[in-house]
């Protein structure tokens, strides 16, 4: 917390320890970042944890230090997938771990999913999904894998997703999901009612959040900055009292106004009509259905919503 600008953060509703392995911290490493953290009454407080990294006293710990949400990465319940993916967990890990979340008084968790990765088929991916909601959790995050630049993933053109397989996936998982009673709130993410992550939504409502960390990003009234990325030049500029952003930018209103749009139109709560071109086709097309005066992305529209999203009108803000 000695980042230049992390003291005067203003009341905060929502902290997310997220970003490599975070379990790997102590309840009172936790506990001592929360302390330089005004918290809002009711703050939501998560941390990203592995299977194979939790435990009953480091949950515990967690939630004596004022941790109230975990997400855990289950990613696959398929031992080969997991493998794919380089986790290091067994599938009978998440059982355990999602036993300890709740034995440790955790009322709300996620359970995060990937899929499309090599060598999982729509049967594996369904037994990880009804692994899963064996469990009966709350909120459930399901992302398609993706191919990011200067990744081991990136270069190997044999292990890279199948765009059409990962389109049926989604559709699975939106059904089975659906059909156990969470429901989806954003592109990528279903849960109970009262369950959604607060934190995310703040992102997708273009809020105003700071990020403290290595390659962190920040956002604060159309102004975003990122910090160094490597943990060795951001621990040299804490050290040594030297700013760590990298870098940064001011948007003008018109971009504000279309980039807050995209990301609304990712959410259930979509996006005024009158800011879609050609409103009447997408609905014809089966991509967006009204509700009032509001498109909503419908499934279909979901997986193709970047093209969607190509639909937004330019324009000076008209509010949202």
């Amino acid at each position: 917390m000695a980042e230049a600008g992390a003291a005067d953060l203003p009341e905060t509703a929502t902290v997310f320890f997220g970003g490599g392995t975070p379990s790997l911290l102590s309840p009172d490493q936790v506990g001592a970042v929360l302390a330089a953290v005004p918290l809002g009454p009711g703050a939501e407080v998560t941390v990203e944890c592995n299977p194979e990294t939790v435990s009953p006293s480091l949950l515990e710990g967690y939630r004596r230090a004022g941790v109230n949400r975990i997400s855990l990465g289950v990613q696959a319940t398929s031992p080969e997938v997991l493998r794919s993916l380089g986790r290091a967990h067994r599938p009978e890990a998440v059982p355990a771990a999602v036993a300890a979340v709740r034995a440790a008084g955790f009322t709300t968790f996620n359970t995060d999913l990937i899929f499309g990765a090599a060598g999982q088929t729509l049967r594996s991916w369904r037994e990880t999904l009804d692994d899963v909601l064996e469990l009966d959790p709350p909120h459930v995050s399901a992302y398609a894998l993706t191919v990011e630049p200067g990744t081991p993933l990136a270069a190997d053109p044999s292990r890279y997703p199948d765009p059409d397989l990962q389109a049926d996936m989604y559709v699975m998982a939106d059904e089975a999901l659906a059909g156990a009673g969470l429901h989806w709130y954003e592109v990528s993410n279903w849960a109970r009612p009262g369950h959604e992550c607060r934190h995310n939504l703040l992102y997708w409502e273009q809020g105003n959040y700071r990020g403290l960390g290595c390659a962190a990003h920040s956002h604060a009234d159309g102004r975003r900055w990122w910090n160094v990325r490597t943990p060795e030049r951001y621990i040299r500029c804490v050290e040594e009292g030297r700013p760590v952003e990298a870098a940064g930018e001011s948007l003008d209103d018109s971009t504000r106004w279309v980039e807050g749009l995209e990301l609304t139109l990712r959410t259930r709560r979509g996006v005024p009509m009158a800011a879609l071109e050609a409103g009447r086709e997408l609905v014809q097309q089966g991509l967006i259905a009204t509700a009032g005066d509001r498109a909503v992305l419908t499934r279909r529209g979901r997986l193709l919503a970047n093209e969607v999203a190509l639909r937004l009108r330019d324009g000076a803000p008209t509010g949202s």
